[in-house]
């Protein structure tokens, strides 16, 4: 990924040199593993460690794949110039390069995923803090961005803080599935390595052993590792899709935090863009981008092809990268979001009392009208606050049909705010447990 959209510890996790040492630490651990069995002899798979402090040169592993056309044998090459080619004889004994580079593969996505996990868990924190600082700030919900009924800004960040620790399970389990090395030879049948090299070096790594690896690992594991990557960016677009119609100027609820100095744009001074939230969506593209591709890469020839291999190594960092960005840059948002109380109430009664309208309908039924009628009689009256700007609660109370079942009283009591926030707090509960 371009620098812009890159935070320095998730691009370490997939740099040339976190790489090979990742392959370094398979090798070695596999040595020490075929010495314990006594398949080759100690001395050599102790030699191998004398590399542990080497810091590899990049550039040269690059010139010997130049020749070579095969990255893992200009590695190991490397490698041997370090350590010796008598004290290397016994690298790589039994193993083939997808040994090395789908563990090595899952090892970097796991520790993607944890970085992943924190990222999460801090969004978490700044959507609950915002959720109960504005519990009870009551708002319009809409629905086909219409005006519907009141809800409140805290139930709006309490939906996104439930929909986001879902991904967060979800984060948990994708890693879970995606902990798995695999070191069986040509064809995953360990015929010239024992599986105890396997379970060794996995072991050693922080990995469980593939059950059965057909030279790879099954990428129907990375398929969901991705499509969990997707449905996290697509919650981020949810949350940011939200905000960037909350700063349009017609509604101006909330807005992204602009700082002194900023600019809103070159030509028009007075600009206030929600570019961070439009960043955003634009990102949240990118990561879903990937998941097509991940989900064809499960499809490969007999027990081997590399088809998948050129589609992962440009959507592992890109999207990691991605997301990585995007989660940190949405928590900034969340955390930073100004919010505006008074021109939520405002929407609120741009209608006069329209959004109101269930309660009466609801009334008037209970009150002994049937459903058909008590429609008729609600929507007349609503027409009239669409089309003249007229006072929704007032005709209703100069409406005679209406009054025939409903009091004065009655008809006030209806337009009573405090009747849309009455099970904030069970719903609250529900989400944060208290």
């Amino acid at each position: 990924m371009i620098p812009r959209y890159s935070r320095p510890e998730m691009v370490k996790i997939w740099s040339a040199e976190t790489k090979f040492k990742i392959w370094f630490e398979i090798e070695a651990h596999a040595c020490d593993a075929m010495a314990n069995l006594g398949l080759i002899p100690e001395e050599n798979a102790a030699a191998v460690w004398n590399a542990k402090d080497v810091k590899f040169d990049v550039a040269r592993i690059n010139e010997i794949e130049a020749k070579t056309k095969h990255d893992v044998i200009a590695f190991l090459t490397h490698l041997a110039e370090h350590i010796g080619s008598e004290e290397a004889r016994f690298v790589h004994q039994g193993m083939t390069s997808s040994d090395v580079l789908d563990t090595c593969l899952n090892i970097q996505l796991v520790q993607a995923s944890d970085l992943l996990i924190k990222d999460i868990e801090q969004l978490l924190a700044a959507l609950k803090r915002r959720a109960l600082e504005h519990k009870m700030d009551v708002r319009i919900g809409r629905s086909h961005g219409i005006h519907a009924e009141p809800t409140t800004m805290g139930l709006t960040f309490a939906r996104f803080y439930a929909e986001m620790d879902r991904n967060l399970k979800r984060m948990h389990v994708a890693k879970d599935e995606i902990s798995t090395g695999a070191l069986s030879g040509a064809v995953g049948t360990f015929a010239n390595l024992d599986p105890a090299v396997e379970k060794y070096v996995c072991e050693k790594l922080g990995l469980t052993p593939e059950p059965i690896s057909t030279q790879v690992i099954p990428r129907d594991r990375h398929a969901a590792f991705f499509a969990t990557l997707g449905i996290i960016a697509s919650s981020i677009e949810n949350i940011a899709t939200e905000i960037r119609h909350m700063q349009r100027t017609e509604v101006l609820e909330a807005e992204e935090f602009f700082s002194e100095g900023q600019k809103g744009s070159s030509a028009m001074p007075h600009k206030r863009n929600p570019v961070l939230t439009e960043n955003l969506t634009g990102l949240a593209r990118l990561i879903r981008m990937a998941v097509v591709p991940a989900l064809e890469n499960v499809t490969l020839w007999h027990e081997r092809d590399i088809s998948h291999s050129s589609v992962e190594r440009n959507i592992a960092p890109d999207t990691t990268v991605n997301l990585d960005f995007a989660l940190n840059r949405l928590a900034n948002v969340i955390d930073n979001l100004v919010i505006y109380p008074d021109n939520m109430l405002k929407n609120m009664n741009k209608f006069k009392g329209l959004v109101m309208s269930q309660r009466v309908l609801l009334a008037l039924t209970q009150a002994g009208a049937s459903r058909e009628d008590a429609y008729k009689l609600v929507q007349r009256n609503a027409m009239k606050v669409w089309e003249d700007n007229k006072d929704f609660q007032d005709e209703l109370l100069s409406d005679k049909d209406v009054r025939h079942f409903l009091s004065e009283e009655d008809i006030r009591e209806k337009f009573d705010l405090a009747y849309h926030t009455k099970s904030v707090d069970t719903i609250f509960k529900r989400v944060f447990g208290k």
